[in-house]
Parts: structure tokens; C-alpha cells; sequence
């Protein structure tokens, strides 16, 4: 019975096909043929059923009965494993016709309903293509036990009833017997393994909620993975009800960390909630904080989640991620790295032939603001390099501020504010080491030093907001460079806080006549990550007005760009909730309304990968234009937003980014790098990396800038050797263009970021969770570069740090249950896709065992290798708590 569903097509395949091609032109020769070809056993049994079929219609009541039975007796015993066709069922084929016009003709008896079960069996073999008999004949049949003929009878009989469903309610006909039907089937599946037959049967008929009754212990997991799978090649809203059931299934047997990770893809803040309401153990609800704090939301736990007030203080510490920097910092130490790195240990120029080095000289106060981020961005998190923290012991406070004063003008907004960098997510630290640049005369330092607190403050919240305190004075100053600090720094400070304080303060200067364009433009973008994806009336429609209110000169500024990018971040990936604010969009100004429409598009469906998207923006990039037009740049990307969702998805838009390549215009093509570069982010495949390759030789300048800095994106925080090589030889290569030169740099910055113990992808927990702050930082950074010579190699440069919003140590640490670090052995590799497999197959492949912290590649999937400790987390991923396993023993 329980046959293996591998061997299912020859059953029922083969014998249609004989059924057509041999009809007999002589049955007497023929038939003959057969006969001597058969061994004894099987000419004795294709007589007794012969038999049978005779019997089967006789006058007597009683053999007739005897004979049914018989006939039934063989057929079930035949077809419990379907390797090839039955004997039964090859021997009863030519009497397939006799039995069907036989019962016809009998009266209506338990007799009856007997042939129609047999029948029902031949009838899967037997019937032509799309005549549904076997369905036919069960329904008229008896009630029976269905499994008891056999899987692949089962199976057939779930492929006719979708048919056979579809048909009927297109005919709005009654289904009830059907469902009676499905319910008896599914039970059998999820009995014998098969989950996912289960699951797609009830997808077919649109009773996916029947599926809950019918999980247990042993088969939930398995069930819940198909579905969560499964929900990514779904269309809307459906995908959204396959994970409520999931979400429903996990909740049911207690599986909180999976059923919050559901709760959260949803955005569903009522799911969160009563995962921990449902959850009675402490240590669980910590875990829960750890995933809540790593998807970058803003939680707060109140006494109906957890009543103990002390309890609920160390609950909501772990979601404002205040222990993140002491936890980047343990992995550090751990793996060796603590030692500040120079922009010169980066950049190995002793590596390289004589003439690279000659040309240092070029250009210099280009040559340290490249220095300046390089330092920052390779000592993020460390709070220690040795351009801008130099230890006390050195004499006074000299030299303290000399590298700052290396940097032209906005420059040194850029110097102030790599501080905050380098003391990523140590709040306390970071503000002390800003303190001093605060009194500064020069407007560009006290620029740098507020958009320096918003980068310590990024992902971090603090009860007392030391962000808001600071920055909300400098809101108003004459001065605009400040101004952009300070709105700029609130913006990273409150990403996704959707913090009201903040709103109040911001929309006001939108709708400044005084404001200059950048100041504008900053706001918008500042409330867009304030507010992303919440979908805020208020804010949407003081950026819309501020649009409204843009003359026709600024229109045409790069800059005036950011403000539908703005209000694009306020729908990030919420779909048709875009509509209404989309509509508005096409009362814009001509020249600008296309790119909103795009932007707004490309935000609404990011991380979705609905498919009729990815076809509109491919649609739009097909069109050949005059230079001018530039709504083509955000459709490229939109291509990347959509369909970075799943791993399918992407190596198609890949394929398609190379067609733009070969016939694209050049607003196109340098459009493409960095679309490639945000679908392999922090992942760097070798044939995108190729690509990009040749990219950063090509003759348009644009293209070859943006490829250097998508070699770094794709690069950055793994430490690519390979990659390293090229942007060294690439700086050779460009050493005469300070431009290029100055973008080389800042890719070889983000490839060693964080000395290789940071990711940008806004990814996690194995890929099903996307991090709307994260994505929201690469959004703003990749816009800026669809215009490099107007923004990053302008004054605006400071744009490089939106990717703070991304940056997360790609690492797993263990703590205890007191969330002190604990080493355990842990084997890392490569991630496998086990979703429908049978048994229980491995969840990794090609391993190597460490002892924690560790740090995990894209793709890579960690197990603990001891069975002393049970993790609380199914996904080894950032912080997990592990408590001790009661059953161990030590082995003697």
C-alpha cells in the first residue's frame, strides 16, 4: 500500500498507450500468441479471472458475489506497489468493455456498487484521456476504504477530482460529494508522507483550511515547509493565505520561532503579538526578541505579553539590539581581528607594478575623502582605526583632529561622520568620541558629526533617544548643510520606527519655501525610511505636494529623484496598497512622472517576485529614447527589487539583464551593474562577477563606475580574494582618472567591510525574511548612483553611508541562558533544499565543523554537532539562545 511515489508514471501511462496503438486485427491468432508467451502461473490466473468476468454475470445473486469478491481479492493484492502494470488488470483489459455495459444493465444493489469499484480500478488503466471514469465509478461505488487499492490509484483519482472541481464550479454545479471524497484522500496522504500531494489536491479545490485537522506531530514540519515554499511561486492573495495556514499549523503544535518568522513575512503585527501571548516560557520569548531585533522592526512588549516587569525590560533591551555591537565584538575577538586596518593595508598597492603608486599623489583631497570611507567602512563596528581614533596615550589631543583636516569642505562631513562608523551600534561610545565635533565653527563638521550620530544609532533604539535629543535642535539652522545632517542622521537614527516625534518635526520643512532642493530632497527620503512600508497617509502627501511645488528647472536636478524615491520607501513591498498614491503620480509634470511611476512601482513590489512586474519593467526598458529620458534607471532596478525574492527568479532576471546589456541604450546600461549588483549583494557568483568584470572596462564612463561599485556590492563583507585582485588591478588601470579611481576605492572599502564579518543582504533567516530597513538603505545608495558625477562624486557623497542600513554581522553566536556567549560545535555548509524530499535528508552538504561564534557565507546553513544543547531557534542564524538538553548523557 504504502507505495513509493517514484514509480508512479509507468502504472499509469503505459497501459493507456496499449490500450490505442494495439487494437487486434485477428483476436483468435493474437490472443493465441499471448497465451503460449505466458508461464504457467500467470496463463492459470489470466483464466480464473476470465472466470471471474463470466461469473461476474451470472444470474445467481451468490456467485455473482463470489466472483466480484474473487475478482477484487486479486486486483487489490496486485496493485500495492505499481512498478509496472498488474497482472490483474492486463489480464481483465479486454473485458474492460463487457463489465462497463454489464453494470449498466444491473439493478441497483450492493452488487452494483461492488462492480463500480472494480471498475473504478480497471477504469485507471483502461479509460481514455479526460473521460474521468475511475472518479466516475468511485462515486457511484461503495464508501470503502480507497486506500486499501492501492497509491496509485489514490493518486489518479486526486488528479480527476481537480478536473472534474474546476469543471463544476465553472458549471456552478454541487462539489459536496467531491469534497467527501478529498477529505478521505488527503487523510491517506498525509499518512503515507506525501504532504505535499495533500497540500496541492486542497490548493485545487480551495479547502486549503481542512489541511490544519489533519497535521500531527509527525508530519507538520514537513507539511509547513511545503507550504512556506510553495507560497513564493503563488499568485496574491493566495501565497498570503497558504502562509496564515502555515502560520496557523506551527502556532498548533507549538512551534513559536517558525510561526513568528510567518508572522513577521506577513507583516502581520496581531500574528507577532499572540506568538508571544501563546508562549508561556521566558527563555523563548528572548529568542523571539533576537529574531524580532535581527528583522529591524520596532516592537514594544507590553504586560498582556509578559507581566513581570524586570522580565519585560530584559525582553524589550534585546529587540532594541543595545547587546549587538557586544556581540559583533565577541566574533571579533574570536576570529582574531580586532586590530585597526588602514586604508594602505586595503588598498596593497606594493601588490602592484610602479605606476599605480606614482599616481597616488593625483588629486589628493579626492584621494583621502576615498581614504576616509575605505577606513570606515573596513573598521565599522570596531571603534578603532588609525585615521580618526587615535589612543589617548599619544601626545594631547593633536593629532586627534589632523586627519579631519585633510578633507576639502564636504569633505570633512564625510571624516566627521566615519566616526559614528567606526563606533557603529555602540551608542555611548560613539556619542562621547562626536561630542567634541559638535562646537565646531565649520558648518561641514557639525554636519558630519550629526549624520555620524544617526549612523551609531542606526538599528539601535534607546528609551531615552539620545538621537532626537541631539539632532531636533539643528533642524532649523540657516545653514543647509546642517540641516541635511541632521535630517539625514534622524533618518537612519529611526529607520522603521515610524516614530511620530520625528513626522512632526520633518514634514514641516518639506513644505519650506526657504528650503533649498537638497534639503528637501533629504526629508523625503528621511521620512521614506522613517515610515517605510507603512503605507502613511500624512507623509505621502506632504511629499507629493513638496513634488507639486518643484519649478521647472529643479525637475530636471538629479536630485529632485529622491522625492518619488521618498515616497516609494513609504510602500515598500506592500503591493496594491501603491495604487491610489500611483494614480496622483500621473498628474505630475511630464518630466518627472514616468520616473515616479516606475519608482513607485519598483518599491511597491520589491522583494515579491511577482513575475507580470518583472514583465512591465522589462517592457519599459525594450523602448529606445532620446538621451534625456531617465525613468529607464529605476525600471532596471525595479527588475532587481522584484525578483530578488527567490532563487529562480533571480538567475532569470540575471538572463535578462544581459539581453538590456547587448540592446539597451546607455541610460540602460548603466543601470544594469548596479541591478546585478543588487541581486548577488554580499554574494558574489562567479558569473556576475565576470560581467561586472568586463563592465569596469567599458568605454562609457557611467557604465564603468557602475560596475566597479557593483563589484563591490556584490563583494562586500566576505573579503572575495578574487574580487580584491580585480579592483587592485582596476586602480592600476585607472590610476590617471581621479573619478573612476575614487569609485575603485570605495569598492575595494566595501569588500573588506568590517574585516569580512559583515553582510549587506537584506535577507535572513535562510533567506525568508527581508529586512524592509535594509533594503531601503541599498534602495537610496543604488538611486544616488543611477547619477555618480551629480551626487556620489559631487558633494553629496555622504550618500555611501545609507548602507549602514544593511550592514549586520553574518554571524552565529550561541549564548546560554543567562545570553552569555557559549562555544558549542557547530558543523557549517552549504544550505540544501529538502522541501518534499522523502525520509529525512540532509539539510546541509560539504561541512566543516567550527566551534562558535561563526561566520556564515550566503547559502551556508549551520546544525549544532552535540546533542548537549537544544537550540530555541530552528534557524541557526545571529543570536540563539540554547538551553541545556535534560535526556543528555555524557558518552563514557
Amino acid at each position: 500500500m504504502g507505495s513509493e511515489p517514484n514509480n508512479t508514471a509507468s502504472g499509469s501511462e503505459n497501459p493507456k498507450e496499449e490500450t490505442t496503438s494495439k487494437a487486434p486485427k485477428d483476436p483468435k491468432t493474437k490472443d493465441d500468441k499471448k497465451d503460449e508467451d505466458l508461464s504457467e502461473e500467470d496463463l492459470a490466473l489470466k483464466q480464473q479471472l476470465e472466470l471471474y468476468v463470466e461469473r461476474a454475470q451470472d444470474a445467481d445473486l451468490g456467485l455473482q458475489k463470489v466472483a466480484l469478491e474473487s475478482m477484487r481479492q486479486e486486483i487489490r493484492t496486485s496493485t500495492s506497489s505499481m512498478t509496472s502494470v498488474p497482472k490483474p488488470l492486463k489480464f481483465l483489459r479486454p473485458h474492460y468493455g463487457t463489465l462497463k455495459s454489464y453494470y449498466e444493465t444491473m439493478p441497483d444493489s450492493e452488487l452494483k456498487k461492488l462492480l463500480a469499484d472494480i471498475l473504478s480500478v480497471l477504469a485507471l488503466t483502461m479509460s481514455a484521456e479526460g473521460d474521468r471514469e475511475s472518479l466516475k465509478y468511485r462515486l457511484l461505488g461503495s464508501e470503502g476504504d480507497i486506500g486499501s487499492w492501492g497509491h496509485e490509484y489514490v493518486r489518479n483519482l486526486a488528479g480527476e477530482i481537480s478536473q472534474e472541481y474546476s469543471k463544476r464550479v465553472n458549471e456552478e454545479a454541487n462539489v459536496d460529494d467531491l469534497i467527501e471524497l478529498v477529505e478521505q484522500i488527503v487523510a491517506i496522504h498525509m499518512k503515507h508522507n506525501a504532504e505535499p500531494e495533500a497540500v496541492d489536491l486542497l490548493m485545487e479545490v480551495e479547502f486549503l483550511d481542512r489541511l490544519v485537522k489533519h497535521t500531527d506531530k509527525a508530519n507538520y514540519k514537513r507539511t509547513s515547509l511545503y507550504l512556506k515554499s510553495s507560497a513564493r511561486y503563488l499568485p496574491g492573495p493566495d501565497d498570503m493565505s497558504v502562509l496564515d495556514i502555515a502560520y496557523t499549523i506551527y502556532s498548533k503544535f507549538e512551534e513559536y520561532p517558525s510561526a513568528l518568522q510567518i508572522a513577521l513575512y506577513l507583516d502581520n503585527m496581531q500574528h507577532v503579538k499572540k506568538v508571544f501571548t501563546s508562549c508561556p516560557d521566558l527563555l523563548r520569548k528572548k529568542q523571539f526578541c533576537y529574531i524580532l531585533a535581527r528583522q529591524g522592526i520596532s516592537f514594544e512588549v507590553d504586560e498582556e505579553m509578559c507581566a513581570d516587569d524586570e522580565d519585560r525590560e530584559a525582553l524589550q533591551e534585546i529587540i532594541n539590539n543595545t547587546k549587538l555591537s557586544e556581540g559583533y565584538l565577541t566574533l571579533a575577538r574570536d576570529i582574531e581581528v580586532m586590530e585597526p586596518k588602514s586604508p594602505e593595508d586595503i588598498y596593497k598597492a606594493h601588490l602592484l607594478d610602479g605606476r599605480a603608486s606614482a599616481g597616488a599623489s593625483v588629486d589628493s583631497a579626492r584621494q583621502n575623502l576615498a581614504a576616509t570611507f575605505v577606513n570606515a567602512f573596513v573598521n565599522a563596528g570596531f571603534g578603532q582605526d588609525k585615521l580618526m581614533t587615535v589612543s589617548s596615550d599619544s601626545s594631547g589631543g593633536g593629532s586627534l583632529g589632523n586627519w579631519l583636516f585633510k578633507n576639502k569642505e564636504h569633505g570633512k562631513t564625510s571624516a566627521a561622520a566615519s566616526l559614528g562608523m567606526i563606533n557603529l551600534w555602540d551608542v555611548d561610545t560613539g556619542l562621547a568620541q562626536l561630542d567634541k565635533y559638535f562646537h565646531s565653527n565649520d558648518n561641514h563638521v557639525t554636519a558630519g558629526a550629526l549624520l555620524g550620530v544617526g549612523i551609531v544609532n542606526c538599528g539601535i533604539k534607546n528609551d531615552c533617544d539620545p538621537a532626537l535629543a541631539l539632532l531636533a535642535d539643528y533642524l532649523d539652522k540657516e545653514d543647509s548643510y546642517t540641516r541635511i545632517g541632521a535630517i539625514t542622521g534622524l533618518g537612519f537614527a529611526y529607520a522603521g520606527t515610524q516614530n511620530e516625534q520625528i513626522r512632526d518635526k520633518l514634514t514641516p520643512i518639506l513644505g519650506d519655501p526657504k528650503a533649498s532642493l537638497d534639503v528637501i530632497a533629504f526629508t523625503a527620503i528621511a521620512l521614506g525610511l522613517v515610515y517605510v512600508g507603512s503605507c502613511n497617509e500624512e507623509v505621502a502627501q506632504a511629499i507629493i505636494f513638496a513634488l507639486m511645488d518643484r519649478s521647472e528647472s529643479d525637475l530636471g536636478e538629479p536630485l529632485t529623484r529622491l522625492l518619488p524615491l521618498g515616497l516609494g520607501l513609504l510602500y515598500l513591498g506592500k503591493q496594491d496598497s501603491v495604487e491610489a498614491t500611483a494614480e496622483v503620480s500621473k498628474t505630475f509634470n511630464e518630466k518627472i512622472r514616468k520616473y515616479c511611476d516606475m519608482t513607485l512601482l519598483s518599491c511597491a513590489y520589491a522583494g515579491t517576485g511577482n513575475v507580470l512586474k518583472v514583465q512591465h519593467f522589462l517592457g519599459q526598458c525594450a523602448q529606445h529614447l532620446e538621451k534625456g529620458e531617465t525613468f529607464q534607471g529605476p525600471a532596471v532596478l525595479g527588475i532587481a527589487m522584484v525578483a530578488m525574492a527567490e532563487e529562480l527568479g533571480l538567475d532569470m532576471a540575471i538572463r535578462s539583464l544581459e539581453h538590456l546589456l547587448q540592446y539597451g541604450e546607455q541610460n540602460i546600461r548603466k543601470a544594469v551593474p548596479l541591478a546585478l549588483g543588487l541581486l548577488c549583494i554580499s554574494n558574489p557568483k562567479v558569473h556576475v562577477m565576470d560581467t561586472l568584470s568586463r563592465l569596469s572596462h567599458d568605454a562609457d564612463t557611467e557604465v564603468a563606475m557602475a560596475a566597479v561599485i557593483s563589484l563591490g556590492l556584490i563583494g562586500a563583507g566576505t573579503n572575495n580574494a578574487r574580487i580584491a585582485g580585480m579592483l587592485r588591478n582596476l586602480s592600476s588601470y585607472y590610476y590617471k582618472e581621479a573619478n573612476l579611481l575614487f569609485c575603485v576605492r570605495i569598492a575595494q572599502g566595501f569588500v573588506h567591510m568590517g574585516k569580512g564579518l559583515l553582510t549587506l543582504s537584506p535577507y535572513h533567516s535562510e533567506r525568508f525574511l527581508l529586512s524592509p530597513t535594509a533594503l531601503a538603505g541599498l534602495v537610496v545608495l543604488l538611486h544616488a548612483c543611477l547619477d555618480m558625477k551629480a551626487i556620489i562624486l559631487g558633494k553629496y557623497h555622504y550618500v555611501l553611508y545609507f548602507v549602514v542600513l544593511a550592514m549586520q554581522p553574518r554571524m552565529l553566536l550561541t549564548v546560554d541562558e543567562n545570553l552569555k556567549p557559549l562555544a558549542v560545535p557547530v558543523r557549517v555548509g552549504q544550505a540544501v533544499d529538502v522541501v518534499g524530499q522523502a525520509g529525512r535528508p540532509k539539510t546541509i552538504t560539504g561541512f566543516q565543523t567550527h566551534s562558535t561564534p561563526v561566520l556564515l557565507a550566503a547559502g551556508d546553513r549551520a546544525e549544532l554537532a552535540t546533542e548537549k544543547y537544544i537550540p530555541l531557534s530552528p534557524i541557526l542564524e545571529g543570536f540563539v539562545i540554547l538551553k541545556e538538553n535534560p535526556d543528555y548523557r555524557e558518552e563514557a
